[in-house]
């Protein structure tokens, strides 16, 4: 007999169990990530999810200079700290200590940030 449909975030595999996807692990409290590359990759993507949002609020705002820069930062490694060591509660060690987890991808968002937020300002402010 078969049971009702899979959801989408499920994969089988071969043993007969059930693998979750990237996705639905990253919202799991307390996951376990069978690779690192893979809780690395969440990292990086969840900070640009958090470049864009930030970068939109900026320029609606209309937030200036050192001030957006410096609350962008704190907001970022802030909330990606409190998600890796509290949410997911990960060995910090396994992935190159603390620091390493809080840099991944970091300049990568904040060039994000910055475009977004430029575009923005420029487009709602600008005269």
């Amino acid at each position: 007999m078969t049971s009702g449909p899979r959801r989408r975030d499920e994969v089988s595999v071969a043993n007969g169990g059930v693998k979750l996807s990237t996705w639905s692990k990253a919202l799991r409290c307390r996951a376990v990530w069978d690779e690192k590359d893979e809780f690395l990759d969440v990292i990086y993507w969840f900070r640009q999810i958090i470049a864009v949002i930030l970068g939109i609020i900026w320029g609606i705002v209309p937030l200036k200079g050192f001030l957006g820069i410096a609350i962008f930062c704190i907001i970022n490694a802030g909330l990606l700290y409190v998600y890796f060591s509290s949410f997911q509660q990960v060995d910090e060690e396994e992935y190159g200590g603390t620091w390493e987890l809080t840099k991944e991808g970091f300049m990568t968002s904040f060039a994000l940030f910055l475009v977004v937020w430029i575009i923005f300002y420029t487009a709602l402010h600008y005269e």
